[in-house]
């Protein structure tokens, strides 16, 4: 009798532990759908006027000098990230501030494409590359360990801000978006062949609730600075593929088509989800408004030698790399206002 009591007594505690469960997840799913509901009906926006573009800070970028990490203070490991391609991290500062920190071939890249982007006018994270930096707590990580000293000296890393106040909905697509036609998507479409950025999935697209808005940008612009082409031929933050890569493919009166080479060769074709991603991807820079193109590259033409330079400099490149690829984006600015 006495088992049989407990029996019973351990089945409705049961019972009840599950209808709390189950009360609980349909409570949070409320909320969350409540959530979504909310942020649906907030304003939708990929650009805004970045105001006087000679004052533009394109060291400090979208966070500005106030925002940006320092380099000598304390930094504590919180956790490694193990999605993506890049070795990533995140950890604290002394004021709390948390931060991702990445690794690889893209933070010098990175960094330098959301100055020019922000300049332009489009969203971007708060990223700020730094040479070298300590960490506290490091751990023996499981990627990008060779950037990483016993002592936990991080070197060659981008930093991202991650803001309190700024909540991701979700990923958007190039070819399904609200702003579909209109001359500030175009513009974008423009500045990826112009950067280069060979990698245009969803995933790198992100949607932030912010200050009342939802905020389409490009949150990972980490493939950019190389060569465009292939798995075999596509690089990043490599100045001889930028260098040698072409900028317009052709134009007719009325469009442009910008190169942008992301298809795998025939023997990628086994794949057939990437082969076709990949391949759609190329149309993300193709049969552009010749307005539009002009568009973006009067507004790119306000940033002085300097403020194209500077960019460089915030990530990081010797003073020759600087010149080179500043040299480049003008001159594929100069191409732009030429059309």
């Amino acid at each position: 009798m006495q088992r049989m009591k407990l029996l019973l007594c351990s089945t409705l505690t049961l019972t009840l532990m599950l209808l709390t469960f189950s009360a609980s997840v349909k409570a949070q799913k409320k909320n969350k759908d409540k959530e979504n509901e909310k942020a649906a009906s907030l304003p939708q926006v990929i650009w805004q006027d970045p105001g006087d573009m000679a004052s533009l800070n394109m060291i400090y970028g979208a966070g500005g000098e106030a925002h940006a990490p320092d380099p000598n203070g304390k930094f504590t490991f919180v956790v490694e990230d193990m999605e993506g391609t890049s070795p990533k991290f995140d950890v604290t500062d002394e004021q709390g501030i948390r931060w991702r920190v990445k690794l690889g071939e893209e933070p010098q890249s990175e960094t330098a494409a959301t100055r020019l982007l922000w300049a332009a006018g489009y969203f971007v994270d708060e990223d700020y590359y730094v040479a070298e930096f300590k960490v506290t707590g490091m751990p023996k990580l499981r990627r990008g360990g060779n950037f990483v000293s016993e002592d936990g000296t991080v070197r060659r890393a981008r930093l991202e801000r991650k803001l309190k106040e700024v909540k991701k909905l979700g990923d958007w697509d190039w070819f399904n978006n609200p702003f579909l036609g209109q001359q500030q998507l175009n513009g974008l479409r423009v500045m990826m062949s112009l950067l280069n950025n060979w990698d245009l999935k969803a995933i790198n697209n992100s949607v932030y609730d912010v200050h009342g808005e939802r905020r389409f940008l490009v949150s990972d612009a980490g493939a950019t600075f190389g060569n465009t082409g292939s798995p075999t031929s596509r690089s990043k933050s490599d100045l001889k593929g930028y260098e040698n890569s072409k900028f317009i493919e052709k134009a007719s009166p009325d469009f442009v088509d910008f190169v942008m080479h992301s298809r795998p060769s025939v023997f990628g074709a086994v794949d057939v989800s990437n082969y076709k991603e990949r391949t759609q991807m190329e149309q993300v820079t193709k049969h552009i408004p010749r307005a539009d193109a002009k568009w973006l590259g009067s507004r790119l033409s306000m940033l002085s030698d300097e403020q194209v330079r500077d960019s460089f400099r915030a990530g990081g490149y010797t003073p020759e790399e600087i010149d080179a690829y500043s040299r480049i984006v003008q001159t594929r600015i100069a191409e732009l206002n030429a059309l």
